[in-house]
């Protein structure tokens, strides 16, 4: 990517990698937008460091890979509602989102992808954890990939272990607007419409079952595949400093920000992008 005025690391085997070289601050020529955006497909997930950016610079970021859009259950910042704060503060237990998961599968057509910057860091932890779905179901035998094929999962907001995740966040920001419940069904095998290429699509944090089968029928498997979809090697980490920014494909990466500080504040905003009904 050296032609383009920056460089790739790759960070792990199955995902993720660091670009260097870059000032996101700058506007950027459409030549190196399209191969960030390239190199985003290939990777699931990029990483950027130091990086100082206005909210309004931010959103220009965003908009180099879609179309930002809110977040159904907390308010975004006051003048950028297409910002969402993702606090953690001193006195809180449960870290937003600290689960893994595909943010908000539980919509008819959940984001194409989530960013990050990184505001305030604690002095330790609060890492995020990727899981790559290209991996996962690559790895698993024929048979069951065929059997999947068949399955189409059923997503709700309203499954105990995320919802707790969000219980601080909406007592201080909630959205008036906001549904109780979202559900949604989408094929537990989906395809990738950039890359052509099929993902695991069941994530813990959301999936409560498959269509037409009973809870009591659906855990045996779902359990397993929460399991296999993040295996070591098909991970990677991120460690956050100020300034540090992730951009992740919910097409096919899972992630999950480790609640390992508290007594530690971190901030960080979120935007969100449009995505399209998984098939």
């Amino acid at each position: 990517m050296a032609a383009e005025g920056f460089e790739l690391r790759r960070v792990a085997g199955a995902l993720g990698a660091e670009v260097h070289g870059i000032d996101l601050s700058r506007e950027q020529p459409a030549q190196a937008i399209a191969a960030l955006r390239r190199a985003w497909l290939d990777h699931g997930v990029l990483f950027f460091r130091d990086q100082s950016l206005s909210p309004a610079q931010y959103l220009r970021l965003a908009g180099w890979f879609g179309q930002p859009v809110e977040y159904p259950f907390v308010k975004g910042l006051d003048d950028f509602p297409m910002i969402t704060p993702v606090v953690k503060l001193e006195h809180e237990r449960n870290n937003f989102g600290g689960i893994w998961h595909s943010d908000t599968t539980y919509l008819e057509q959940p984001p194409m992808a989530s960013m990050l910057i990184a505001r305030e860091v604690p002095p330790f932890g609060g890492d995020t954890l990727f899981a790559c779905q290209y991996s996962a179901l690559e790895a698993l035998s024929p048979a069951l990939q065929a059997t999947l094929a068949t399955l189409t999962g059923v997503s709700s907001s309203a499954k105990a272990d995320v919802s707790r995740t969000r219980e601080d966040r909406i007592r201080d920001g909630g959205r008036e607007d906001a549904r109780q419940v979202y559900s949604a069904e989408h094929p537990v095998l989906r395809t990738h419409p950039e890359t052509g290429r099929r993902a695991l699509y069941v994530n813990i944090a959301h999936t409560a079952r498959f269509a037409g089968w009973t809870d009591e029928e659906s855990a045996p498997l779902l359990a397993f595949l929460f399991s296999h979809q993040v295996r070591p090697e098909f991970t990677c980490r991120f460690s956050w400093q100020p300034g540090s920014i992730a951009i992740w494909d919910n097409r096919c990466v899972q992630h999950n920000p480790v609640n390992d500080y508290h007594g530690h504040r971190r901030v960080m905003h979120r935007i969100t992008l449009a995505g399209d009904r998984p098939r």
